[in-house]
């Protein structure tokens, strides 16, 4: 639980964004501002999908100030552009997840920002893990509109 709210936070001793971000594990960083990230995730519950956090490590939404909320938002929109762009998809999802109850698995608030699937919709059960080599991909694709 986190000492500020009631949310149920996952317990992760290390912070796999933290860790993505200082370089000290392999993944494919899209973007990166003075507050923020853009990964390609290597579960692509949507094609694209992309995961957009703060760079402080924040465990929920409940604890981002506002300029951080604004900061993510706006890379939040440019994600969703890029998919757009890159991809042509008739739709994307948004979606945000605070505590285990609501499927976060990782105690560092992201937005999930993903392409449609051709049926429509995005995956929400088990997906297979893509490599980074195939993230790499998506992330010229993605760059290559920019």
């Amino acid at each position: 639980m986190s000492p500020d709210t009631r949310i149920d936070l996952p317990d992760n001793p290390t912070c796999a964004f933290c860790a993505y971000l200082k370089g000290e594990r392999p993944y494919t960083i899209l973007s990166r501002t003075t507050q923020t990230a853009t990964f390609v995730t290597r579960e692509q519950r949507g094609h694209p999908h992309l995961l957009v956090l703060p760079l402080r490590h924040i465990p929920s939404l409940l604890e981002m100030t506002d300029e951080e909320v604004a900061a993510v938002a706006v890379e939040v929109r440019n994600a969703a552009i890029l998919i757009e762009k890159a991809y042509a998809k008739t739709g994307i999802a948004v979606w945000q997840n605070n505590g285990v109850p609501a499927g976060q698995a990782i105690g560092h608030v992201h937005f999930h920002v993903a392409g449609t699937l051709p049926a429509g919709g995005t995956e929400f059960g088990e997906v297979k893990e893509i490599s980074v080599r195939e993230t790499d991909e998506i992330a010229r694709r993605l760059l290559e509109v920019r």
